[in-house]
């Protein structure tokens, strides 16, 4: 998976896809020098794996973040109020940081984790900035 990252002031959005084919956006808190709870995770690739709560039920979990514990990918829909330090995935972007129907979009995701772990691939979380001409 590639998360291209735009950067904003208040936030960071995103756009998730699965072998170049678009899966759904994402919403993140701004880059403040990887400030544990305050700013999203460094660009990198990361393992990601299954893992479950009570708060958020089934979602995914990044291993080994610099600096970082339990960064995780699941259901927000604004940044700033909802996630300290985690990617949110949604279906729509509407603001820096901030987008809608973020349970459908982990949903989508979740869809595909499962297929790849079934298939007894590797899921790994590719983060990078996106290129000028993809306006996210």
């Amino acid at each position: 998976m590639q998360l291209a990252r735009r950067y904003h002031a208040t936030g960071v959005n995103g756009q998730l896809s699965v072998m170049g084919v678009p899966l759904c956006f994402t919403i993140e808190l701004p880059w403040l020098q990887n400030t544990p709870q305050r700013s999203c995770i460094p660009e990198g690739q990361y393992q990601l794996v299954k893992r479950y709560s009570q708060k958020f039920h089934w979602h995914l979990h990044l291993i080994d973040v610099p600096g970082r514990e339990l960064i995780l990918i699941h259901p927000a829909n604004n940044a700033l109020l909802e996630l300290k330090g985690c990617i949110a995935p949604v279906t729509q972007l509407t603001a820096p940081g901030v987008g809608s129907q973020s349970r459908q979009a982990l949903t989508l995701l979740m869809v595909r984790a499962d297929r790849a772990l079934l298939q007894q691939e590797p899921l790994l979380l590719t983060i990078g900035t996106a290129p000028l001409e993809q306006c996210l």
